[in-house]
């Protein structure tokens, strides 16, 4: 991969702020700091915060036959204790040392439950109690770990001797110093307002003095207005990273609002405008729209969240500050990116995928972006964050942003975005029977001189889609004729869809759902196969429906999606 001079500083900027934090991290774990860590334990632990997440009884018994599936890999313990078996993965190391799988034993709801629950957390005291390094003590583990420990507190010391409490609580209360002292060095993205979130937590479970107390509230309130868009959206424009974080943040209000003081404004400000952006990105069928890491999601796990909506009112029509549209009439809904790459700190798994949208017609999902396979190959994640993984258009099969490659220097900073569209335009599309939105942006201009804008309409109560792809020079002059430059525009389907493709026509159905016939009247439409990332069970092979041209012979391109048949 070329990188252009701008790209380069660009990177190195990120490498030497990676590797400063990198460094101030390993000051702060080493003997310096060591004794901040230790002190004072709490006496008891005051209250345990709820928590939002689904949990499955089965998992209970298999964590006591000595199977423990994490993040798509599982390992076979043979009796012997998880942390003492080798990992396969940094991935399945994580999820184990953050011990959110606690809440699967609490479910349980048995006395063999909740001692396997004791003995594993005793089990991570002992084997991984003060080391300090490795993935256990990376602060974002330690983070959810905290909260996991302090949500299900009553489950490990339920029925627990004087000396294993206080082991307990000891080994909690260093915990929370050592994030405390850790928590700036995380990147600036929502990893470090979880160890926020946590923090708060702590303040609120344990008694610790008033300072302290007041400090967890402040530095909460000030990440929150920093991460928290005035549209409810999250910095790194991710529906995923939405509901993560809400899963926390709804706890955590509730718990403040059982102290005197009650949550702050800034939190109470935050979620309100948080669960809206929830609903805004949601499809009929109850799962998120897939954009920016977004992979396969639950719809109880969405609906737990949404409940605690008090409003429960209609999604906003568009994001501004996180850059979406939304579109609905009848049963037909469509969400668009209409916005820019998140900022570098936030875009590890941000996508190339601007102008792209995906359309649901009642229960069923017909055009997607491919999302991610959250346990696959690591290249997985690459190909899915192109812009030909994405139903919008390619030019030169390109995407529109830049990544880093994550090997070299790079590599030092993950993957973030280098460059991309800089600048977006949209226009809001209201009239009476039509609503939709004419939007341009530039991630092609640098590279081949293009820009690329899309004009997408919902009509006739949400039975017509039309869409309009136009490709120009600056000052919205038409290419040169001599131009060679390709362009596809694609419109990658559910799995669930079934395709019909004949000649001129192209026929789209679900079982038990809407029927819609694509058509264009400037390209004959192709059938090429597709794989469909976010798939529960893994990826699938599925088809997309691609318009190719050269650019510069057919300056714009319109193409239209009609309902044939309502579904029963």
């Amino acid at each position: 991969m070329t990188i252009a001079p701008a790209e380069a500083a660009h990177l190195w900027s990120l490498a030497a702020a990676h590797l400063w934090r990198r460094f101030s991290g390993r000051v702060r774990a080493g003997l310096i700091f060591r004794w901040r860590f230790t002190g004072f334990a709490p006496e008891r632990i005051l209250i345990a915060p709820p928590d939002l997440r689904i949990a499955d009884p089965q998992v209970a018994e298999e964590f006591y036959a000595g199977r423990f599936a994490f993040e798509g890999d599982v390992v076979e313990t043979g009796g012997a204790s998880p942390f003492a078996v080798l990992p396969p993965n940094p991935q399945w190391e994580a999820a184990l040392n953050g011990f959110r799988w606690l809440r699967h034993l609490r479910a349980a709801d048995t006395d063999l439950a909740a001692s396997n629950a004791r003995a594993l957390v005793f089990d991570w005291i002992s084997a991984q109690g003060k080391t300090l390094r490795g993935v256990a003590w990376s602060p974002e583990v330690t983070a959810r770990r905290i909260i996991a420990w302090l949500q299900h507190s009553n489950l490990v010391l339920e029925g627990a001797g004087a000396s294993t409490y206080r082991r307990f609580l000891r080994s909690i209360a260093f915990q929370v110093r050592y994030l405390r002292t850790m928590a700036i060095t995380l990147e600036d993205d929502e990893e470090r307002l979880r160890a926020r979130i946590a923090l708060s937590f702590a303040s609120l479970a344990l008694p610790l003095a008033p300072g302290t107390v007041r400090a967890a509230r402040h530095n909460l309130d000030d990440e929150l207005a920093r991460q928290i868009l005035p549209d409810g959206g999250h910095v790194s424009r991710s529906p995923a990273v939405l509901l993560e974080l809400l899963t926390d943040l709804l706890p955590l209000r509730q718990t403040y609002a059982m102290t005197p003081d009650g949550p702050s404004q800034v939190l109470i400000d935050s979620v309100e405008r948080m669960l809206p952006a929830l609903r805004f990105f949601r499809h009929q069928d109850g799962s998120l729209a897939l954009f920016n890491g977004t992979g396969a999601t639950m719809p109880d796990r969405i609906m737990a969240v949404l409940r605690q909506d008090e409003t429960g009112g209609s999604p906003p029509s568009h994001a501004p500050h996180s850059g979406f549209a939304r579109l609905s009439a009848g049963n037909t809904t469509i969400i668009a990116d209409t916005g820019p790459p998140p900022p570098p700190t936030a875009s590890r798994d941000a996508h190339a995928g601007c102008l792209s949208f995906e359309m649901s017609s009642g229960r069923h999902r017909y055009v997607v972006n491919t999302g991610v396979d959250l346990f696959g190959p690591r290249e997985f994640r690459q190909l899915s964050r192109s812009t030909a993984a994405h139903s919008t258009a390619t030019v030169n099969d390109t995407s529109s942003c830049r990544f880093s490659s994550g090997r070299g220097i790079a590599g030092l900073s993950g993957t973030p975005v280098l460059a991309g569209p800089t600048r977006i335009e949209v226009h809001r599309l209201n009239e009476e029977g039509r609503q939709g939105f004419i939007a341009r942006h530039d991630g092609y201009l640098r590279i081949f001189g293009i820009y690329h804008e899309r004009h997408l309409s919902l009509m006739e109560g949400g039975s017509v889609i039309e869409g309009v792809d136009r490709f120009y020079s600056p000052g919205q002059r038409p290419l040169a004729k001599d131009r060679s430059d390709t362009v596809s525009v694609r419109f990658h389907l559910h799995p669930s869809v079934r395709l019909e493709h004949g000649d001129g026509f192209i026929s789209l159905a679900a079982a038990r759902g809407d029927a819609w016939a694509f058509d264009s009247d400037d390209i004959a439409p192709a059938v090429e196969e597709s794989i469909y990332f976010a798939g529960l069970q893994g990826p699938v092979i599925t088809r997309q429906v691609v318009l190719s041209f050269t650019a510069a012979q057919q300056a714009e391109i319109r193409w239209r999606f009609t309902r044939t048949r309502l579904g029963a």
